[in-house]
């Protein structure tokens, strides 16, 4: 059985990066850096470490609200959620991340083999690293349009053009059957990049798609097919 653990990294700033690790029982195919979501590392977040685990990844989620000794938030709480995700800093961001590439490369992952997930906030942070860093592939899941939840982070229609690596987009229409229309702009400006990608909207689901268990059980496996197509 996969077992779900936190270990505790030191960061140069003097803080101390938390990561949320889960290991295959049998042999490790790769690496998968697992972004949470604009409440924290919930149990969603938990669950989605502990499936590409038992899909044979080494996963890893850095727990991005660190320096304000943050984890999990009150999902009720909009207000504060909002204020939370509002202090995140593009580079301590990108560090984080950065950080827990580095503990997979630790674990003799190579570049090629290592991908990154992201939901919601997480996948935005996710498209991110895909135009900045070199990995075999990433996924974004309900995260944002164009317009990054943060001030402090980056256009992401601007940065889709300039992907490094193949790229999974999984959206949500409204409940009024409406796409947003920065979704159509991510997919023009990911097709100006040199690599694949690919952009995939539930119709009627809304941004938490996940809620349909048919959208949510589409999407798990878009997600392990494209990790598995791209990180060998």
């Amino acid at each position: 059985m996969t077992d779900i653990r936190t270990e505790t990294v030191p960061l140069v700033d003097g803080s101390a990066l938390r990561l949320t690790v889960a290991e295959p029982v049998g042999s490790i195919r790769g690496g998968i850096v697992v972004l949470h979501e604009a409440r924290g590392v919930t149990d969603a977040v938990r669950g989605l470490v502990h499936g590409l685990a038992g899909d044979g990844w080494l996963a890893v989620a850095p727990h991005l609200y660190h320096r304000d000794g943050a984890d999990e938030l009150d999902g009720d709480d909009a207000q504060q959620v909002q204020a939370q995700v509002d202090r995140l800093d593009r580079d301590e961001v990108m560090a984080d991340t950065d950080t827990a590439f580095g503990w997979l490369a630790g674990h003799d992952i190579e570049a090629d083999r290592m991908g990154v997930i992201g939901f919601d906030l997480g996948g935005s942070v996710a498209l991110l690293v895909a135009a900045k860093r070199t990995l075999g592939a990433a996924v974004t899941v309900a995260g944002t349009g164009g317009t990054p939840m943060s001030s402090g982070l980056p256009s992401l229609i601007a940065a889709a053009s300039g992907l490094t690596c193949p790229w999974l987009g999984v959206y949500g229409e409204t409940a009024d059957g409406e796409t947003s229309p920065e979704i159509g702009q991510l997919r023009e400006a990911a097709a100006l990049s040199e690599v694949a990608s690919d952009v995939v909207v539930y119709p009627h689901s809304g941004h938490r798609f996940d809620d349909d268990l048919d959208s949510a059980a589409d999407a798990w496996q878009r997600t392990l097919n494209w990790f598995d197509s791209h990180l060998r």
